[in-house]
C-alpha cells in the first residue's frame, strides 16, 4: 500500500493536480481503505502543526513583507549602489550584494525576488542593462536566502530532523558568503567582455557615509540576531520575533515610514502565504505517517545502502536526488517529504546531519532555477517582463558559480561544520 500511495501521488503531480491535494487524496484513500478512523487525520495535522520552531516561519515571512512596505529596502538597495556600485558589474554587483543583506532578514529565496528584485530589476534595465540579465541576476542570487540565517527552509529541516536549527544556521553563513563572492566574479567577468555600465567613479567618503547611515538600521538586524544565537540569549524561533520587533521599531520610529495601511498590507501577505505553507506541512505530515507506517523509509534505507555506505557518494546521490525534487517541488514540500526517507540511512552511513541539511536546500534552491516547474524562473520573468527562454539564455553563466559551491559544500565539509564545530 504504501509504493501506491507514492505512486498515486507521483501520478496526481504529473496530471497537474495542486500539490496539497496530490498529497491528501492518496492519504484519505488510504485511510479509508484500511478503515482507520477518520479522527486520526486530525490528530496527525494538528500534531505536525503543533511545532515550536514552525513558529519562526510566518515571523520571518511578516519580517520580509514589512521590509518591502515600508521603505527598508530602499536603504538596503542604495547602500549596496554606494558600496559596489563602481565595481565591474555596476548594477550587477548591487543586485547580488543587495540580495546578501536582504536574506539576512527575511530567510526566503521568493521575497528577495519579489520584493527587493522589483527594485534591482527596475534600477538595472533604467541604466542600460538588458531585461534577460538583470532577470538572471536577481534569480540566481536569490538562492543565497535560503542558506544565508534566518533561513526558513533550514528551519523546515531542522524541524523535520530534529536537527539543531542554530547549527544549520550558522553552517548556511560560509556558504552563502562563497556562492556571493562566485556571482559577484561571474557578473565582473561577464560585465568586462560586454562593456556593460557601472557608476562613473567610486563614491567619497562623505558620499558613503550618507548611504550608509540611513541602512545601518536594517544592516543591524541581522547581527542582532546571529549574535544572539550566538551568545545563547534566544533560540531560532525567538530570535524571529525579535528580528520582527527590531523591523517594526526602526520603520516606525527610526524611518518614519511605516503606516498602519503598510502593518495591515503585510500581515495579510503574511497570512496567505504562511497558510500555503502550513496546509503543506500538514497534508506532507499525514502524507509521512502513511509511509512509515509501510515503512517506506525503511525500504529506502536498505535499497540505498546496498548501493554504497561511504558518506561522500551518499552525499553525492542526494545531491541528484534534491536537485531533481527541486526541479518539480518547491523546498517545503520536497523537505517534507523526501527528508524523512533520504536522511536517516545517510546519517546511519555516517554523513553529518547538519551538513546533509545545507547539501539538501542548495540543491533544492538550485532547482528553483531550473525548468520546467523553477518558481523563481516565472517569477522573475513576469516582474522583468521577459520570456523564460530569454531568462535561461542569460542564466547559463551563472550556473556555473552554483554548482561550484555545490562542490564546495558538498566535499569540504570541514568548511561547512566549522560555526556549529565552534558552537559545539
Amino acid at each position: 500500500m504504501g509504493i501506491t500511495v507514492l505512486a498515486c501521488f507521483l501520478i496526481l503531480f504529473i496530471l497537474g493536480f495542486p500539490v496539497v491535494y496530490a498529497i491528501l487524496l492518496p492519504s484519505i484513500a488510504y485511510v479509508l481503505i484500511e478503515g482507520l478512523p477518520l479522527g486520526l487525520m486530525g490528530q496527525r495535522i494538528t500534531y505536525s502543526l503543533d511545532s515550536f520552531p514552525l513558529v519562526a516561519v510566518p515571523i520571518f515571512i511578516f519580517v520580509g513583507n514589512l521590509m518591502n512596505q515600508a521603505g527598508v529596502t530602499d536603504r538596503i538597495f542604495n547602500f549596496a549602489n554606494a558600496l559596489v556600485g563602481r565595481a565591474p558589474g555596476g548594477l550587477a554587483q548591487v543586485n547580488i550584494f543587495s540580495s546578501l543583506i536582504f536574506s539576512g532578514m527575511s530567510g526566503a529565496s521568493l521575497a528577495d525576488v519579489g520584493g527587493l528584485g522589483k527594485i534591482e530589476i527596475e534600477a538595472m534595465k533604467k541604466r542600460g542593462y538588458s531585461g534577460p540579465f538583470s532577470a538572471a541576476v536577481t534569480a540566481s542570487s536569490a538562492v543565497v536566502g535560503p542558506i544565508f540565517p534566518p533561513s526558513i527552509p533550514l528551519i523546515v529541516y531542522g524541524s523535520v530532523t530534529s536537527v539543531s536549527i542554530v547549527q544549520l544556521l550558522l553552517a548556511g553563513i560560509i556558504p552563502a558568503l562563497i556562492c556571493i563572492a562566485l556571482l559577484m566574479i561571474t557578473a565582473a567577468v561577464l560585465a568586462l567582455k560586454y562593456d556593460m555600465p557601472r557608476a562613473e567613479r567610486w563614491p567619497t567618503g562623505s558620499e558613503l557615509f550618507h548611504a550608509f547611515m540611513p541602512a545601518l538600521p536594517a544592516l543591524l538586524a541581522p547581527v542582532l540576531m546571529i549574535s544572539g544565537m550566538l551568545a545563547g540569549l534566544f533560540t531560532p524561533t525567538e530570535a524571529a520575533a525579535v528580528t520582527a520587533a527590531y523591523v517594526v521599531i526602526i520603520s516606525a520610529v527610526i524611518y518614519r515610514e511605516l503606516t498602519w495601511d503598510h502593518l495591515l498590507q503585510s500581515m495579510l501577505a503574511t497570512l496567505r502565504t504562511t497558510s500555503a505553507i502550513l496546509i503543506i506541512v500538514a497534508a506532507a505530515s499525514m502524507f509521512g505517517w502513511i509511509l512509515s507506517v509501510e515503512q517506506i523509509p525503511q525500504q529506502f534505507a536498505t535499497l540505498i545502502l546496498q548501493i554504497s555506505q561511504d558518506p561522500l557518494m551518499l552525499l553525492l546521490i542526494a545531491n541528484l536526488i534534491f536537485l531533481i525534487a527541486g526541479i518539480f517541488l518547491d523546498s517545503t514540500t520536497a523537505t517534507l517529504l523526501i527528508v524523512p526517507i533520504v536522511a536517516p540511512p545517510m546519517v546511519l552511513a555516517g554523513v553529518d546531519p547538519v551538513h546533509l541539511g545545507i547539501v539538501c536546500i542548495f540543491n533544492l534552491m538550485i532547482g528553483l532555477l531550473t525548468p520546467p516547474m523553477g518558481l523563481s524562473l516565472f517569477l522573475v520573468s513576469s516582474i522583468a517582463k521577459v520570456t523564460l527562454r530569454q531568462l535561461l539564455k542569460a542564466l547559463i553563466p551563472f550556473y556555473i558559480p552554483l554548482v561550484i559551491t555545490l562542490a564546495i559544500i558538498t566535499f569540504a565539509a570541514d568548511l561547512v561544520l566549522w560555526l556549529p564545530g565552534f558552537m559545539r
